[in-house]
Protein backbone atom coordinates (compact mmCIF):
# COMPACT_ATOMS: atom_id res chain seq x y z
CA UNK A 1 0.00 0.00 0.00
CA UNK A 2 1.44 3.53 -0.69
CA UNK A 3 1.07 6.74 0.74
CA UNK A 4 -1.31 8.11 -1.79
CA UNK A 5 -4.09 5.09 -1.20
CA UNK A 6 -4.42 6.58 2.82
CA UNK A 7 -3.09 10.05 3.25
CA UNK A 8 -5.44 13.14 3.32
CA UNK A 9 -5.34 15.17 0.26
CA UNK A 10 -7.34 18.02 1.84
CA UNK A 11 -4.79 20.03 3.64
CA UNK A 12 -5.39 22.73 6.22
CA UNK A 13 -2.58 25.96 4.31
CA UNK A 14 -1.51 28.91 6.21
CA UNK A 15 1.23 31.63 6.03
CA UNK A 16 3.56 31.90 8.23
CA UNK A 17 2.09 35.17 9.73
CA UNK A 18 -1.28 33.40 10.86
CA UNK A 19 -1.82 33.57 14.58
CA UNK A 20 -1.88 30.37 16.44
CA UNK A 21 -5.25 30.79 16.81
CA UNK A 22 -6.15 31.47 13.50
CA UNK A 23 -4.45 27.86 12.53
CA UNK A 24 -6.03 26.43 15.86
CA UNK A 25 -9.67 27.77 13.80
CA UNK A 26 -8.48 26.06 10.98
CA UNK A 27 -7.53 22.53 12.01
CA UNK A 28 -10.29 22.51 14.18
CA UNK A 29 -13.10 23.53 11.65
CA UNK A 30 -11.11 20.48 9.35
CA UNK A 31 -10.72 18.14 12.45
CA UNK A 32 -6.79 17.41 11.56
CA UNK A 33 -4.41 17.69 13.71
CA UNK A 34 -1.70 19.39 11.76
CA UNK A 35 -1.43 22.60 9.16
CA UNK A 36 1.29 23.00 6.76
CA UNK A 37 2.69 26.57 6.81
CA UNK A 38 3.78 28.02 3.26
CA UNK A 39 6.52 30.64 3.93
CA UNK A 40 7.71 31.83 0.31
CA UNK A 41 10.94 32.36 2.18
CA UNK A 42 11.49 28.70 2.90
CA UNK A 43 13.08 25.98 0.68
CA UNK A 44 10.20 23.62 1.64
CA UNK A 45 6.61 23.33 3.44
CA UNK A 46 6.60 23.87 7.52
CA UNK A 47 3.88 22.23 9.80
CA UNK A 48 2.33 23.21 12.49
CA UNK A 49 0.95 20.94 14.84
CA UNK A 50 -1.54 20.27 17.89
CA UNK A 51 0.79 19.82 19.92
CA UNK A 52 2.91 22.62 18.79
CA UNK A 53 0.06 25.11 19.50
CA UNK A 54 -0.19 23.26 23.05
CA UNK A 55 3.11 24.10 23.42
CA UNK A 56 2.66 27.99 22.80
CA UNK A 57 -0.49 28.08 24.83
CA UNK A 58 1.39 26.42 27.72
CA UNK A 59 4.43 28.94 27.19
CA UNK A 60 1.72 31.88 27.63
CA UNK A 61 1.70 32.90 24.85
CA UNK A 62 -0.91 34.90 23.30
CA UNK A 63 -2.82 33.25 20.69
CA UNK A 64 -4.35 36.14 19.53
CA UNK A 65 -1.07 37.90 18.66
CA UNK A 66 1.51 35.07 18.23
CA UNK A 67 2.27 33.76 14.63
CA UNK A 68 1.72 30.77 13.43
CA UNK A 69 6.15 31.41 11.93
CA UNK A 70 7.25 31.17 15.86
CA UNK A 71 6.02 28.04 16.45
CA UNK A 72 6.18 25.49 13.18
CA UNK A 73 8.30 23.08 12.25
CA UNK A 74 10.44 24.71 9.27
CA UNK A 75 11.71 22.21 6.38
CA UNK A 76 9.55 19.66 7.52
CA UNK A 77 10.01 15.85 6.78
CA UNK A 78 8.38 15.01 3.71
CA UNK A 79 7.15 12.02 1.95
CA UNK A 80 6.44 10.95 -1.90
CA UNK A 81 2.86 9.92 -2.85
CA UNK A 82 4.84 6.51 -3.99
CA UNK A 83 6.62 5.41 -0.88
CA UNK A 84 5.52 2.47 0.63
CA UNK A 85 3.70 2.81 4.31
CA UNK A 86 5.63 0.96 6.13
CA UNK A 87 8.54 3.51 5.02
CA UNK A 88 6.36 6.71 6.43
CA UNK A 89 5.28 5.09 9.29
CA UNK A 90 9.21 4.27 9.75
CA UNK A 91 9.73 7.59 8.98
CA UNK A 92 7.34 8.96 11.57
CA UNK A 93 8.59 6.50 13.92
CA UNK A 94 12.44 7.69 13.69
CA UNK A 95 11.35 11.05 13.36
CA UNK A 96 9.39 11.29 16.64
CA UNK A 97 6.46 13.11 14.61
CA UNK A 98 3.02 11.96 13.88
CA UNK A 99 2.35 13.73 10.35
CA UNK A 100 4.02 13.73 7.20
CA UNK A 101 3.85 16.34 4.83
CA UNK A 102 3.41 14.45 1.03
CA UNK A 103 4.67 16.38 -1.38
CA UNK A 104 4.67 15.65 -5.66
CA UNK A 105 8.38 17.25 -6.15
CA UNK A 106 7.10 20.94 -5.27
CA UNK A 107 3.80 20.66 -4.38
CA UNK A 108 2.10 19.81 -1.48
CA UNK A 109 -0.74 16.96 -2.17
CA UNK A 110 -1.66 15.81 1.29
CA UNK A 111 -0.75 14.94 4.65
CA UNK A 112 -0.20 11.68 6.50
CA UNK A 113 -1.01 11.05 9.77
CA UNK A 114 -0.23 8.12 12.29
CA UNK A 115 -4.10 8.19 12.49
CA UNK A 116 -4.37 7.36 8.67
CA UNK A 117 -1.77 4.74 8.78
CA UNK A 118 -3.25 3.00 11.97
CA UNK A 119 -7.09 3.02 9.80
CA UNK A 120 -5.65 1.84 7.05
CA UNK A 121 -3.51 -0.96 8.39
CA UNK A 122 -6.32 -2.10 10.83
CA UNK A 123 -8.89 -1.95 7.77
CA UNK A 124 -6.42 -4.25 5.45
CA UNK A 125 -4.97 -6.70 8.56
CA UNK A 126 -1.59 -4.94 9.55
CA UNK A 127 1.68 -4.05 7.20
CA UNK A 128 2.07 -7.27 6.28
CA UNK A 129 -1.44 -7.76 4.24
CA UNK A 130 -0.50 -3.87 2.48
Amino acid sequence: MLVRDVMTATVVSVGPTHTVRQVAQAMAARKVGAAVVHDPDADGPGILTERDVLEAVAQGEDPDTEPASAHLTREAVVASPDWDLLRAAETMLSGGFRHLVVCDGSDVVGVLSVRDVLRAWTERGGPAAT
